[in-house]
C-alpha cells in the first residue's frame, strides 16, 4: 500500500506577487489578464469571493470585481521559487513528481514514518523557506491525494486512510472527481448522479454506453482506484499545458481568447525545461461538455502561435458545443534526452 502525499501551493503566482508588494494584502489581486484578449491566470482568495476564476477573459473579472488589481505574470519569478519548493521536497524523498510549478505528488511509502507527519513538516520547511502557504493531501494513490489536498485548503492538509476509502467514495459529490466541474455535475445530477456512490451502482459496460471512453475512466475513479505510481524525472515524449474551466468555454471566439495564456504558458516552459529538445509536432486537445474529446496536430518543428489557433479552429468545427477543457502541446524527437539542468526545474 502506497503512502502519497499531493501537494498543492495556495494561489502560487498570487501568493508570490503578495509576497513581494505587501501593501496589495487584502485586496482582490489577478495575475494576467490586464489587457482586452488576456485571461486571468489565477488569482487570490478575495478575487475568487467575487466569483473570479483562473482562465476568465480580464474585462469578464473587471465586471464581477470592479476593484480587481491585476498584476503582469513573471513566470521568472516563479520558476525561482518552484525551485526552492522542489528542492525541499527532494530532501525527503528522490521520488517526487512534478505536476507544475505550484504542485507534485510524492511517495512516502519506505520512509519509514507517518506521511501525515512528513506532510506537516514539508508545509513548515517552505513557508519558512518562501512564505508561502501550501495546502497536503494523503491518500494510497494519486487520485485521493490530490482530492484530499483540497480539502482543507488554504493552509492546510487532509488524509484518506485505506480502510476509509469504500466510504469516502460512496460520499462523495461527484464534481470532486477530477475532470467533472459545475455544468457536468449539473448533467450528471440531471441524470440522477449526485454522488460517487450513485455512479457505483452501474456497471462497466452501462458507463461505456452511456459516456463513451471517459465512462470507463469515470468506473474506476468513482470507486477510488488509480494504479498510477509516482514517476520522477521521465523522459518527457511530450510537453503540454491545459486547463479545465469552472465555466465552460461557449464560442469559437472564448476558445481563442482563452488559448493565448495557454500558449504562453507552452512558449515558456519549453524555454526553460526544454530548450535542448528537437519537436516533432503540435497538438490542440478540446474536451466538450458532454465528455467528447478531440485532439487536432500537425507536424511542425516550429509551432506559432498562428498555428495553434489554425489548430484550435480545425478541432473545434469537429465537434462543436460548449468546451470544459482546453490544451496546448507539443511532441518531441524522442531520441534527444533532457539535459540534467533542465530535470532540476519543476
Amino acid at each position: 500500500m502506497r503512502k502519497i502525499i499531493h501537494l498543492d501551493m495556495d494561489c502560487f503566482y498570487a501568493a508570490i506577487e503578495l509576497r513581494e508588494n505587501p501593501a496589495l494584502r487584502g485586496r482582490p489581486v489577478a495575475v494576467g489578464g490586464a489587457n482586452r484578449r488576456g485571461v486571468v491566470t489565477t488569482c487570490n482568495y478575495e478575487a475568487r469571493r467575487f466569483g473570479v476564476r483562473s482562465a476568465m477573459p480580464g474585462f469578464e473579472a473587471s465586471k464581477r470585481c470592479p476593484g480587481l488589481i491585476f498584476l503582469p505574470v513573471r513566470f521568472g519569478l516563479y520558476r525561482e521559487e518552484s525551485a526552492k519548493i522542489r528542492s525541499i521536497l527532494l530532501g525527503y524523498t528522490s521520488l517526487v513528481e512534478p505536476v507544475s510549478l505550484d504542485e507534485a505528488y510524492l511517495d512516502v511509502t519506505g520512509l519509514g514514518r507517518f506521511a501525515w507527519d512528513i506532510a506537516k513538516e514539508l508545509r513548515a520547511r517552505i513557508r519558512a523557506a518562501t512564505s508561502l502557504t501550501s495546502s497536503a493531501g494523503i491518500a494510497p494513490n494519486k487520485m485521493l491525494a490530490k482530492i484530499a489536498s483540497e480539502w482543507r485548503k488554504p493552509d492546510g492538509q487532509f488524509a484518506i486512510l485505506p480502510d476509509q476509502i469504500e466510504e469516502f467514495m460512496k460520499a462523495l459529490p461527484i464534481n470532486k472527481i477530477s475532470g467533472v466541474g459545475p455544468k457536468n455535475a449539473e448533467k450528471l445530477i440531471n441524470m440522477g448522479f449526485r454522488t460517487c456512490g450513485d455512479l457505483q451502482r452501474h456497471r462497466l459496460g452501462e458507463m461505456i454506453q452511456r459516456f463513451g471512453r471517459w465512462g470507463k475512466e469515470l468506473y474506476y475513479l468513482c470507486r477510488g482506484q488509480d494504479d498510477r505510481p509516482v514517476q520522477p524525472n521521465r523522459t518527457r515524449k511530450s510537453m503540454s499545458t491545459e486547463r479545465t474551466y469552472s465555466e465552460n468555454l461557449t464560442s469559437p471566439e472564448a476558445c481563442r481568447i482563452a488559448i493565448d495564456a495557454l500558449i504562453a504558458e507552452l512558449e515558456s516552459d519549453l524555454k526553460h525545461k526544454a530548450s535542448q529538445r528537437q519537436i516533432r509536432k503540435a497538438f490542440v486537445k478540446l474536451r466538450f461538455s458532454d465528455f467528447r474529446r478531440t485532439t487536432r496536430e500537425c507536424v511542425t518543428p516550429h509551432p506559432s502561435k498562428e498555428l495553434f489557433h489554425e489548430l484550435l479552429g480545425e478541432a473545434y468545427a469537429r465537434r462543436t458545443g460548449h468546451v470544459r477543457l482546453l490544451g496546448v502541446g507539443v511532441r518531441f524527437n524522442e531520441q534527444i534526452e533532457p539535459s540534467p539542468q533542465n530535470l532540476m526545474l519543476l
